[in-house]
This record gives C-alpha cells, sequence and structure tokens, in this order.
C-alpha cells in the first residue's frame, strides 16, 4: 500500500512539472503561434519514443527572492528518444517557465544530455526559445553559456549538432547556434540577436522591429546564420526529420544506405543547358537530373544564392552536392558563396560524405566592395576546404570555368578525384571576349574593322583554349562525357572511391583563413 502511494505521487509531481509555467503562460504561448516545449519534443521524435531525464531539477539560486521559487525542471526539458528509429538526444527550452531563462542548474541539464549525445554517438538536438541569461543568478548564467559552447566545440565533427530557434535567442545564447552544423528558423516566430531593440534605441537612437533585426528572414537571407527556413513549426520538424534520413549518426560511420532509384523522367540532363552560353539555367536541375528519385535537399537555399550546395543521393548513397548557379550573378565567387561553400565542404568531409561539384562560374567577383570586404581571404576558404577534404571528390565542367574559380571549384589541382567536362565546357584564364580584347590588342586596333576582327579573334582565342580538350590533353579532365553520361560516371567514381585512403601530413591542426 504503501508503495502505491508513492507512485501516486510521483505521478501527482510529474504531472504538475509537465505543465510548465502553468494554464495562463501555455495558453499565451500559444496565442503566439508557438507550441509548447514538450509538444515540439514530441512533433519530433517518434511516437512514444521520448524518454525524459533530470524532470526533477530545481535552481539553486538564493538571491533576489530566487530560493522562494519553483521553476519547473528549470526551464528546460531534456532527454532521448527515436527519429526514424534511430536514437538521438535532444533538449527544448521551456519559455512559459521564467521565460525559458538560463541559470546554472538549467545549463547543466543541457549539458549533461549534450555529454551523453557525444558519448553515444548520436545527433543531438537543441530546440531554443528562451529570453537568456538568468539575470537574477549574475555569472553562474555566463557560466553555464560557457559550458556549452565548449561542449558544442568539442562535438563538432563528431556527431551532428542541430539548432531549432523558435523564439527568441538573444546576448550570449546565440553562439551555441552559430557553433551547430545546421540551424533551423520559422517565419515569424524565431529571433536571433546579439543586442535587442532596446538596446539599439538606447545607443543609437534608432528604432527597429525584432523581426527587421533578428528574424528567420534575416538570418535566412542577409546573414546566413540559418540554413533551413519553414513557415510553419510543423514544416521545420519535417525538415529535421528529412536531414537526419541523409546524414550519419557520427564521425565513424557513413549514412545510411537506401534503395537505389531512378531520377525522375521530367529532368532531362541533355535539354536544361541552353544552347547560348550567354544564357543563364538552374543548375539545382542538373542536380536533380542525377540524383535518386530527383530528390535534392538545398541547405541556405536563401543565402548567397550564386551557390548552391545540399544533400542527394546517388546509387542510394548519400553524397553532398556543391554548385555554381548561373541564374544568379552567372554563378561567380564572392565573399558570402565562398563562406558557404567552403564550411558544407567541410561538414561533409567530417561527416564521411562523398563531395560533387557542377562547375559553372566566370571566376570571382570583381569590385572595391568585394575587395574590402576580404574576398582574398574568404575565397582562400574554398581552396583550403577542397584541398583538405579526403572523401571522394568528383567535379565535372558543365560550361564556364574561368581563372581562379576553376582552380577553387576541386580542380584536378587540389587534388579532386574525378575531373570530368562536358563538351560545353570552357577551360581557359579568363573569358574569350576578355582575353581577345588583351592578346590581339594591336591587332584588333589596326584593322579596317575592328570589331570584326574582334569577333575573328573571340573565336580564334575559344578554338585553341576555350575547350575542354586543352586541359584533357594535359590530364587535368579525366574525361570529355556527354551530359546523358553524367549519372553512369558518377555511379562508377563514387563505387571505386569507397575505400579511398589519402594521407596527410602529421599536425595538430591547420591554420585556415577564418
Amino acid at each position: 500500500m504503501a508503495l502505491n502511494n508513492k507512485i501516486e505521487e510521483l505521478k501527482k509531481r510529474k504531472e504538475q512539472i509537465e505543465k510548465g509555467g502553468g494554464d495562463k503562460a501555455i495558453e499565451k504561448q500559444l496565442a503566439m503561434g508557438k507550441m509548447t516545449a514538450r509538444e515540439r519534443v514530441d512533433a519530433i521524435v517518434d511516437e512514444n519514443s521520448f524518454q525524459e531525464y533530470d524532470m526533477f531539477v530545481q535552481h539553486d539560486a538564493r538571491d533576489f527572492d530566487m530560493d522562494k521559487m519553483t521553476l519547473h525542471g528549470d526551464g528546460v526539458i531534456t532527454g532521448t528518444g527515436m527519429v526514424n528509429k534511430r536514437p538521438v538526444s535532444i533538449f527544448a527550452q521551456d519559455f512559459t517557465v521564467a521565460g525559458g531563462s538560463l541559470g546554472s542548474m538549467h545549463a547543466r541539464k543541457i549539458t549533461k544530455i549534450m555529454d551523453h549525445a557525444l558519448k553515444m554517438h548520436m545527433p543531438l538536438i537543441g530546440i531554443n526559445d528562451s529570453g537568456g541569461a538568468r539575470i537574477q543568478e549574475g555569472v553562474n548564467s555566463l557560466a553555464g553559456y560557457g559550458d556549452i559552447f565548449f561542449r558544442n566545440t568539442i562535438s563538432s565533427g563528431v556527431i551532428p549538432q542541430i539548432s531549432v530557434i523558435l523564439g527568441p535567442c538573444a546576448g550570449g545564447a546565440v553562439y551555441s547556434p552559430a557553433l551547430t552544423d545546421f540551424v533551423f528558423v520559422v517565419d515569424k516566430i524565431s529571433k536571433m540577436f546579439i543586442t535587442g531593440p532596446e538596446v539599439i534605441k538606447t545607443v543609437i537612437g534608432e528604432e527597429i522591429s525584432m523581426e527587421d533585426l533578428g528574424g528567420a528572414r534575416v538570418h535566412s537571407e542577409i546573414t546566413g546564420n540559418a540554413h533551413f527556413f519553414a513557415g510553419s513549426e510543423a514544416e521545420c520538424f519535417e525538415q529535421i526529420k528529412k536531414l537526419l534520413g541523409f546524414i550519419p549518426w557520427s564521425n565513424t560511420e557513413k549514412a545510411q544506405k537506401l534503395e537505389p532509384k531512378d531520377p525522375d523522367k521530367r529532368y532531362r540532363i541533355d535539354r536544361i543547358m541552353p544552347s547560348d552560353p550567354k544564357q543563364p539555367y538552374d543548375v539545382r536541375d542538373v542536380i536533380r537530373a542525377v540524383v535518386d528519385g530527383s530528390d535534392f535537399f538545398e541547405v541556405q537555399e536563401l543565402w548567397a544564392a550564386n551557390a548552391v550546395i545540399g544533400f542527394g543521393r546517388i546509387h542510394g548513397e548519400t553524397v553532398g552536392f556543391v554548385a555554381n548557379q548561373p541564374l544568379v550573378l552567372a554563378g561567380v565567387l564572392d565573399v558570402d558563396s565562398s563562406d558557404k561553400i567552403a564550411r558544407f565542404i567541410r561538414y561533409c568531409d567530417a561527416f564521411n560524405i562523398p563531395l560533387v561539384t557542377f562547375v559553372d562560374l566566370p571566376g570571382y567577383l570583381p569590385g572595391i566592395d568585394q575587395e574590402h570586404a576580404g574576398v582574398i581571404r574568404h575565397g582562400a576558404k574554398i581552396l583550403y576546404a577542397y584541398s583538405e577534404a579526403t572523401v571522394p571528390k568528383i567535379s565535372v565542367i558543365l560550361r564556364k570555368a574561368y581563372g581562379g574559380g576553376y582552380i577553387a571549384m576541386n580542380s584536378r589541382h587540389l587534388r579532386a578525384d574525378y575531373v570530368f567536362a562536358w563538351p560545353s565546357a570552357e577551360i581557359a584564364v579568363m573569358g574569350p571576349e576578355g582575353a581577345a580584347n588583351i592578346i590581339f590588342r594591336k591587332e584588333i586596333q589596326s584593322a579596317d574593322d575592328p570589331e570584326k576582327m574582334r569577333a575573328l579573334k573571340v573565336n580564334e582565342y575559344k578554338d585553341k583554349f576555350a575547350n575542354p580538350y586543352v586541359a584533357a590533353s594535359r590530364g587535368y579532365v579525366d574525361a570529355v562525357i556527354e551530359p546523358l553520361e553524367t549519372r553512369k560516371l558518377l555511379v562508377h567514381a563514387l563505387s571505386v572511391s569507397v575505400n579511398k585512403v589519402q594521407q596527410i601530413p602529421h599536425k595538430k591542426h591547420g591554420i585556415p583563413p577564418f
């Protein structure tokens, strides 16, 4: 009988804690279009798979009458569950409990589940919905953030770390998501900023809304801090599940292999490229024409759109894709696209995901703005990332590959394993028009009809240099292929690269151009 009483007491305690900050606080949360923390966890993990830990943890603060307050679970839910029948660790800050503010014990719960994820080699999903540091706890709150940041860093490249911003994420709190692999945001709900609108108004006298300062669109389109943008929380959770379907659970294994599928017949790769070399096209259609089921999951779609990155499968195996996008700025490399590409390369390399690169660019973006923004340093990140990567690396040159852009986009000189080129490929130091103007300047200027002579010299340069055969004759291109052969050769190259081993000099670590 005594045991039954204890069980009833346990149930009552759990029921009370599961109410979070109480009915009014939950109603307010729902009125903002937000799910509760528990609803969010349940929406991500497989049904009835979540096991909560540290439910009864309480804060240990004593100042400012904190000793008189009971904060259920100290404002954060932690535990493990299954996603697609595979284990994950997860935490969700509960805004209904003290605004989800982070104190010492709150942070300890998070770091405990982070340690568990690392030890068990499983992904970590963190749902951020917090007003920031709990000011009543002073430096203990800051210490908690520091402990989280350290673990984010130590786990980087070992287990996937996913941050989901579903409410405010302010001040020092933003640096944990910034240290993780992928950040998900939801329109009108997600907010990330270092200093809030009130502080900005006080310091510089400028009024700005929270949405304009650090809303979901800002971080998806302008800053690049977010990797996936969703219109609702439900859409966001589906994105998370899809991502987890592509990536491995740790750096000691490969992503799960699925049954191969042929691409959708709607995507005819031989009909995507325009006959006019100056006309743009959507390089994502090229990717969809070669991946299984034409299923391409793009990352950072809205930021630095002159580059395309994302995941697909070839013959059942996950592949990371990097491509120049002719639809935007002719696919040039600039400060932001260089950062976008380099970071993705490093992620794929850390988690044993082969890389396929589709090349079509006139080079790096010229201009004083880019030079002053550090395009040299940022552009070097791509060179560093491709050179350092030891996973299978395959390039297909579709059309333009000029100058430094040719070298940077996984050329043979950066130790690409295979370089293929379509017959439409133009591989040269610069475009034919510019090159002809320099090389044949005197002949053009002295001609009776300079424009006619310029056209002749442009064609002469194209015939001699702006084609794939010069590079192929030097062994820089392994094969000139028909577009329809692309998927077949990618399947072959990936299959024969499965046991690739590349030795690099022993060192503690390199020094990338951060």
